[in-house]
């Protein structure tokens, strides 16, 4: 099966950057996306940003244009930079694979553990 490790998290001011990092091991053939999800205490986990197998990128309207979504397939590793980070965008992000569907949250069969982002105002 597939197993997914984070890093990358931490304590950021607003208008700085941090990049995420997923790195993937076992069966990673089976991934045809892998997304990043995040979760701001007593709220619900949220969708970020994905990409497919294909190359192709998603992203939530909140994030457009300060995130970017990026793999090496080399390393079977998914990076989210963050860019321009404001203190709505403090949550546990979380990586997460799919066999198939970018969409909706069940679709993931696999989460990591989360790394936490702060940022402060």
């Amino acid at each position: 099966q597939v197993q997914l490790v984070e890093s990358g998290g931490g304590l950021v001011q607003a208008g700085g950057s941090l990049r995420l990092s997923c790195a993937a091991s076992g069966r990673t053939s089976n991934i045809y996306y892998m997304g990043w999800f995040r979760q701001a205490p007593g709220k619900g986990r949220e969708f970020v940003a994905a990409i497919s197998r294909s190359g192709s990128t998603y992203y939530a309207d909140p994030v457009k244009g300060r995130f970017t979504i990026s793999r090496d397939n080399a390393k079977n590793t998914v990076y989210l930079q963050m860019n321009s980070l404001k203190p709505e965008d403090t949550a546990i992000y979380y990586c997460a694979a799919s066999k198939n569907a970018l969409l909706p949250r069940k679709a993931y069969d696999t989460w990591g553990q989360g790394t936490q982002v702060t940022v402060s105002s």
